[in-house]
């Protein structure tokens, strides 16, 4: 298995490209970022978070990463070789040093990778093929595997290095346990080989970054400062925008898309998400949490989870809640990922409210129930209106579901430490395949596989599915393999799991003079991004 050679190919969707000026063409540049949420940690193990992903991707590195089409380039190894189908060797970047001025070898691959595999780590997902790691000199690295793994490269680009010497100084050896709200040195602040070095961040108020004048690779764009800046309110944020406070915001409201664009300042970069938004449902306990059904729980029959589906009108909600910027949708993986297919796309049952009813009626719930709906409130685009909505088409069938909101830092401990009844999780795909989603969301949890059912938050639980995706894990023939993940999506889809709603479409809205990138991934990236005079 070589850079120039893998051995599974993607079927990627549709990336939305702005050509990038070299670093010579343009003055240096600072690049005035806003969004709704903050990032929660700098641990790059400790939160599987896409905002907080997006910015350890500036200041960490993985092994591998992604060029603009989201194909596999060398990252901090510069070639591998496949010893066996369980052995792949890494050779390592030379020259590499740490934002403090350390070497990079083969001893901080070791650590992080295993770092990374070890609780309280939330990034097992990236690690998930992995058995052991071991060094075979200071510049080489043999990854053990589990079994052939057709996406090894892609899980690795998010598997980021740290610096040994770093983490035995700041006593931060082991992730830090974000659902604990453990503070650690390594929690605020940061060390890696990357484009940009952290500066400060005071969440909820600001991020900044500078660049790394010692990074080993160049820029494209001309930025070398970061300024993020956290604007929870939709009208602040596209306030902001237009005034020309921010130079850049990666969500800007829905409501205000046509005004903005209609700014002779600002324009817009058009893509879809790899992001599907959908509803967990607790399967698992015996008895509902936050209920009016005592010593039992409802959601364990088939016929009250399909009655939820049933209830969702999700053309009302794409119409009027999203304004047309979703794809309804009734599977859990997007479009651009590899294993979706236009059957699973369709919904597993259609809206109908009187065949909701009767099937709690027929499930012993004529009168329907009571149960909290928990949802972010500045993680999603229109997240709290999507449940919002939701609520009142349970409403019609009976089911009173509190809407209980709360902000990203503290949405996601609450959930994480299975504190819900249903939730809504919005879940991107960074591998680009559906194992990523298949081996987190839908496999039996159990913390001694690794990332297996991490978020599987409702308890979800099939032997059948178990056993598909142990196939799909080490299957290498990608027909034989595409078509275990659809038997698996469909009957996770057949057995009304989850309840999909849709894929997110996230417009990026900046000012005339920002030259950038569209990530499917929404992970902008400065190194990428030009900054032209101002007007």
């Amino acid at each position: 298995m070589h850079t120039t050679r893998t051995r599974h190919r993607f079927a990627l969707g549709f990336v939305a490209l702005a050509t990038a000026a070299t670093l010579g063409s343009a003055q240096a540049a600072t690049f005035r970022w806003a969004g709704a949420n903050d990032l929660v940690t700098f641990d790059p193990h400790a939160q599987n978070h896409q905002t907080t992903l997006a910015f350890l991707q500036q200041v960490y590195e993985g092994l591998t990463r992604y060029d603009a089409k989201f194909q596999i380039q060398p990252g901090l190894a510069t070639k591998w070789t496949e010893v066996t189908p369980t052995q792949v060797r890494f050779e390592l970047r030379r020259n590499v040093k740490f934002h403090d001025g350390a070497p990079f070898t083969a001893d901080d691959v070791v650590f992080s990778l295993k770092r990374a595999m070890s609780p309280p780590s939330n990034m097992t997902a990236y690690v998930q093929s992995l058995q052991d790691v071991k060094k075979v000199d200071d510049f080489t690295v043999d990854l053990i595997l589990k079994g052939p793994s057709p996406v090894l490269l892609r899980e690795l680009t998010d598997a980021r290095i740290m610096n040994l010497a770093w983490a035995q100084k700041h006593n931060a050896l082991k992730a830090q346990d974000y659902v604990a709200k453990e503070e650690t040195y390594s929690a605020r602040n940061a060390n890696g080989t990357g484009p940009f070095v952290l500066k400060s961040w005071q969440p909820d108020v600001k991020t900044v970054l500078e660049a790394n004048p010692n990074w080993w690779d160049k820029p494209t764009g001309n930025v070398t400062e970061v300024v993020y800046t956290p604007i929870k309110s939709s009208a602040t944020r596209t306030a902001a925008l237009m005034s020309g406070q921010v130079d850049f915001v990666n969500d800007p409201p829905t409501q205000d898309l046509a005004r903005l664009v209609q700014n002779p300042d600002l324009k817009q970069l058009d893509g879809s998400e790899n992001r599907t938004i959908f509803l967990g449902m607790d399967q698992k306990r015996d008895e509902l949490l936050y209920s009016s059904v005592k010593g039992k729980n409802p959601l364990k029959d088939i016929r009250v989870r399909q009655a939820l589906y049933q209830a969702v009108d999700l053309a009302t909600i794409h119409r009027t809640t999203m304004r047309q910027l979703s794809v309804p949708t009734g599977t859990m993986i997007a479009p651009m990922v590899n294993g979706w297919t236009k059957d699973l796309e369709a919904r597993a049952a259609k809206y109908d409210v009187a065949a909701a009813k009767k099937l709690l009626t027929d499930a012993g719930y004529p009168d329907g129930f009571e149960v909290t709906l928990d949802c972010p409130n500045d993680r999603y685009v229109n997240d709290e209106a999507i449940c919002q909505a939701v609520t009142g088409m349970w409403a019609r069938i009976g089911v009173k579901a509190k809407l209980a909101t709360l902000p990203t830092a503290n949405y996601f401990p609450k959930i994480l430490r299975r504190d819900t009844s249903i939730y809504m999780l919005g879940w991107g795909v960074a591998t680009m395949d559906a194992l990523y989603s298949l081996d987190s969301l839908i496999s039996t949890e159990d913390p001694k596989r690794g990332a297996a059912g991490n978020y599987n938050i409702g308890g979800y639980s099939s032997k059948d599915v178990d056993g598909l995706i142990a196939q799909i894990k080490i299957a290498t023939d990608p027909v034989k393999r595409n078509q275990l993940i659809h038997e698996a999506l469909k009957i996770v889809k057949d057995d009304f799991a989850y309840v999909p709603l849709h894929h997110q479409i996230r417009p990026w809205v900046m000012r005339k003079n920002i030259t950038t990138v569209y990530r499917a991934d929404d992970r902008p990236v400065p190194w990428w991004t030009t900054v032209g005079a101002a007007k």
